[in-house]
């Protein structure tokens, strides 16, 4: 199974956030993230096999126990890499729980985590070829953080589709 624990965006945020993906609509190399599926990725698991799922269920309540609800903010756009040729147009995603939900799931799963760094953002667009690269964006939204949840990818030539397998509210 391929997983990842993410933070959800509320879908009244997923509206505007889709607005912005017009920058990048007419750009044949841009391939744009479906709105419903706008999210903060705390820590990216990859193939995992089913029989870690009571443990990973652990690792996210206890994770989510540890932090209290907070307020994300979404201020603008940037890329990955910062300089030379993006693959990746993000929103910039801000709130004081972010880091550490994602540092308790690290620690509990430190095999998973040895390459990644975190940064939260909610990826607005993919690079799948030459484009040019769309002009910042500035947002001034907020939402409210109250829950984690362990998603199920399933990779097909369509996208991804996700399913959320356990939900983990924040309880710090």
């Amino acid at each position: 199974m391929r997983l990842f624990y993410a933070v959800f965006v509320p879908k009244n945020l997923c509206d505007i956030l889709a607005l912005a993906q017009e920058k990048v609509r007419s750009y044949s190399g841009w391939k744009v993230t479906r709105p419903d599926q706008f999210h903060v990725t705390l820590l990216f698991l990859g193939e995992v096999d089913e029989t870690r799922l009571p443990e990973l269920r652990r690792v996210g309540e206890e994770a989510a126990a540890g932090v209290a609800p907070f307020t994300a903010r979404v201020r603008g756009t940037g890329f990955f890499p910062e300089r030379g040729s993006p693959r990746v147009w993000f929103a910039k995603a801000e709130g004081a729980g972010f880091e550490p939900l994602a540092a308790g799931l690290r620690m509990a799963l430190p095999e998973f985590a040895e390459a990644q760094s975190f940064k939260a953002h909610i990826t607005l667009a993919r690079r799948k070829g030459p484009a040019p690269r769309p002009e910042s964006v500035v947002f001034d939204l907020a939402f409210r953080v109250q829950e984690a949840s362990l998603v199920h990818s399933e990779l097909s030539s369509s996208g991804s589709t996700y399913q959320v397998l356990e939900q983990f509210p924040l309880a710090g």
